[in-house]
């Protein structure tokens, strides 16, 4: 199995005073562990394995990825938004894939024009980055799609993922401490519930089939408040309000929006449903 990694360049107009580097280990270490239930939901249902070829878009630190390449899939990465989080998923690979098993090196690309034409060909398209939590937040995607799916082979399933009911979701009531100190001035989306058709509306836009959809359980678990707020951090959702008030106000707020959910051990837990299509390359 060959782990590859192909570098986007990140979009612009980043809002100051985050730290990147830091929002990615927090990522990696924290909070991208959440979105196993529904990886693991995607890989048993395609039956991902030896022979899958697969085209992470988003791979964000990599789990996704390494999850598929040790059931023997030959993986490949585009991170679009966060050169730290890629670094972080080259080095997964690289440390816990490649030496593991003979046969291939991670490699590093510009963008989705540099892969390497032999890769073409994929079986099996992803896009586990989450949409439906603030308006806008699938802009681009289904751009991305359109640009990627020409190196899918013809009927290779594409996987989005999307938040669930706001009713199922306690996450959803602690995102909108984001909307609430954002301003919209600087670019802000609006916090929004999601709507059970946003799948289906960005695969009709990227000329995708839908073929079948799912929901799955995915609890964000902390062992305690600060892990919590730093999860959280790390989505990117909060740089704005970070932004537009400071740093030590959202951490204050956010610490105020999680204490419902914090348990009498001291960890935080809140159930949350994801959604998932299943489209189809015509």
């Amino acid at each position: 199995m060959t782990p590859t990694l192909v570098r986007q360049h990140p979009r612009a107009g980043g809002t100051p005073r985050v730290d990147p580097s830091a929002r990615a280990r927090d990522w990696s270490e924290i909070q991208e562990r959440m979105l196993v239930p529904l990886y693991e939901a995607v890989h048993d249902r395609l039956d991902v394995g030896p022979g899958t070829r697969l085209l992470g878009l988003g791979c964000g630190s990599g789990l996704a990825l390494l999850m598929a390449a040790s059931r023997g899939a030959t993986v490949t990465g585009v991170e679009l938004s966060s050169p730290e989080r890629l670094t972080y998923a080259r080095d997964r690979l690289r440390s816990r894939v490649t030496d593991a098993h003979a046969g291939g090196d991670a490699v590093v690309g510009d963008s989705l024009g540099d892969l390497d034409v032999r890769r073409d060909g994929y079986g099996l398209v992803t896009a586990f980055e989450p949409i439906g939590c603030r308006a806008g937040d699938s802009e681009g995607l289904a751009a991305l799609l359109t640009a990627a799916t020409p190196r899918a082979k013809r009927g290779a399933a594409v996987v989005l993922a999307g938040w669930g009911p706001p009713e199922r979701c306690a996450t959803t009531g602690v995102l909108r401490v984001a909307d609430k100190l954002a301003d919209p001035a600087r670019g802000a989306g609006r916090w929004r519930p999601a709507l059970r058709d946003d799948l289906e509306e960005v695969a009709e836009r990227a000329g995708l089939r839908p073929d079948g959809s799912g929901r799955v359980a995915c609890p964000f678990g902390y062992a305690d408040l600060d892990s919590a707020v730093r999860g959280l951090l790390s989505t990117g959702l909060f740089d704005a309000a970070v932004g537009a008030t400071d740093q030590e106000q959202v951490e204050a707020e956010l610490r105020d929006a999680l204490r419902p959910y914090r348990r009498r051990d001291r960890t935080v837990w809140m159930p949350n449903v994801f959604r998932y299509l299943i489209a189809r390359v015509p």
